[in-house]
């Protein structure tokens, strides 16, 4: 059995690799292929589908997030892997060989994996309403030595205006470290840069060159050390991101029809009540799970979804399952965007009613994914001296909002979760690169990696 290191490097595709110095290196030394995905390609479907070989209709993981019908919740970003249904590569690397070990280093659906060691970004919310930054890991102890070394992990690096490179750099280097220290089977690394930028400005923008040399930099540390250590060195990616420039407010359009319910809150913003809707959007990137309480109201639904300017299709259970997302957790219906478009989960009608998360960084409270978090906003007058008021009030010790995120979605630049255009997978679809040719194929399918990296690992 030969180590593995297995690389997430979100949004690369097969067109980036030539802009990239190890990367490229790495796939002219072994093999590269643009690699089909599953839908939504999104995060944690994808994640999910690469580890389990699995179909989202199979392993349960259907977005981001989904409704959870019997809590009358809609949850995002959940982190517990008993969500996930299905054999995952270490659990059938393990029967092989009962001394197999994992690390999991920052890859979804971390917490409770059966794996050896795992470090998540988890902060600590006191009852006074601060919020600590702070990880999780097992051993419980692991990222308390990591942090200790490195310091905390920098969660407003990681996600919000201020997410760069310096999240990728820490979770590289707490990786090294695990391997270095543990010498893991496998070492699962999620290094999330390109991800920000790519959405920010859109793939198209001159600026994301430094994006690729600074994420190939940190990709470089890790295939080094690897190296040194005797592994086989893997790299994939979940998506690609594409061009948008049309935010479309599906919820909005349900309220309007008179399916989608609010509550007025007592200090009057508006909020989604799911439970009391007849219909309403879980919108995730390009692709948003509609639940339809009664049946009569289904083809309604259907109907009014399909006229509105940005939606591409409506799939209907029967249409779900040519796309392996039939799965309880589905929406009655699921809808795709236009190549050009993306869902944002906005329900109020007048930005004066819109609730108190909406300018703020809240990746659990808000009812769908937010792109616009990655922003400042830019009406703001001084935007940076409000965020450092803000900050001082929170070391000061007093209550504050860091309502700093605009409501204007047209600034969003980048999207993703279609399934690529025939003819375009090398740069609307995924990549699949690996140090070793032993495993070379004409083309790689996300459900097909578990199996392909058994076989890298322990021979066919």
């Amino acid at each position: 059995m030969r180590p593995l290191l297995l690389v997430n490097v979100v949004g690369l595709t097969m067109e980036m690799l030539s802009r990239t110095e190890h990367l490229k290196a790495l796939a002219e030394n072994g093999f590269a292929r643009p690699m089909s995905t599953v839908l939504p390609a999104v995060t944690c479907s994808a994640q999910s589908s690469l580890l389990t070989g699995l179909s989202p209709r199979e392993h349960g993981i259907v977005g981001n997030g989904w409704y959870f019908r019997d809590l009358a919740e809609i949850g995002f970003w959940k982190q517990s892997n008993h969500l996930v249904s299905g054999e995952t590569i270490y659990a059938a690397a393990r029967k092989r060989d009962a001394s197999y070990s994992t690390a999991k280093m920052f890859w979804w659906y971390n917490m409770y994996a059966d794996v050896e060691w795992s470090v998540t970004p988890r902060p600590s919310y006191p009852v006074d309403g601060r919020k600590i930054f702070d990880s999780y890991s097992f051993p419980t102890d692991l990222k308390d030595e990591l942090q200790a070394e490195l310091g905390v992990f920098p969660l407003l690096r990681f996600w919000g205006p201020g997410a760069d490179i310096q999240s990728s750099d820490w979770i590289a280097s707490a990786s090294i470290k695990v391997m270095q220290r543990f010498g893991p089977s496998l070492t699962l690394v999620y290094l999330p840069h390109l991800d920000y930028n790519l959405q920010r400005l859109g793939p198209n923008d001159p600026a994301v060159a430094a994006d690729f040399q600074a994420v190939d930099k940190q990709a470089g540390r890790l295939i080094e050390v690897a190296r040194s250590l005797g592994y086989e060195i893997a790299v994939v990616s979940e998506y690609a991101i594409t061009t948008v420039n049309q935010p479309v407010h599906i919820n909005r359009v349900l309220r309007e029809q008179g399916l989608l319910s609010v509550r007025r809150e007592p200090l009057g913003w508006e909020t989604l009540d799911a439970g009391a809707s007849r219909a309403f959007a879980v919108a995730d990137h390009q692709v948003a799970h509609v639940y339809v309480k009664r049946p009569d109201d289904l083809e309604t639904t259907r109907e009014v979804l399909s006229k509105t300017p940005g939606v591409d299709c409506v799939l209907d259970r029967k249409h779900q399952q040519e796309f392996g997302i039939d799965h309880p957790r589905s929406g009655e219906l699921v809808v795709m965007a236009a190549p050009d478009a993306w869902f944002t989960y906005y329900f109020w009608l007048d930005d004066a009613l819109a609730p108190d998360y909406a300018r703020t960084v809240d990746i659990h409270r808000k009812p769908g994914y937010d792109p616009c978090e990655l922003f400042l906003d830019p009406h703001l007058r001084a935007p940076k001296l409000r965020v450092a008021n803000r900050l001082l009030k929170k070391k000061l010790g007093f209550r504050y909002t860091m309502d700093v995120i605009s409501l204007d979605a047209k600034i969003v630049r980048g999207s993703h979760g279609r399934l690529p255009a025939a003819g375009c997978e090398d740069r609307e679809g995924p990549v699949f690169i690996c140090s070793s040719r032993e495993i070379e194929r004409d083309s790689v399918n996300m459900l097909d990696v578990k199996e392909l990296l058994l076989n890298l690992q322990f021979g066919r």
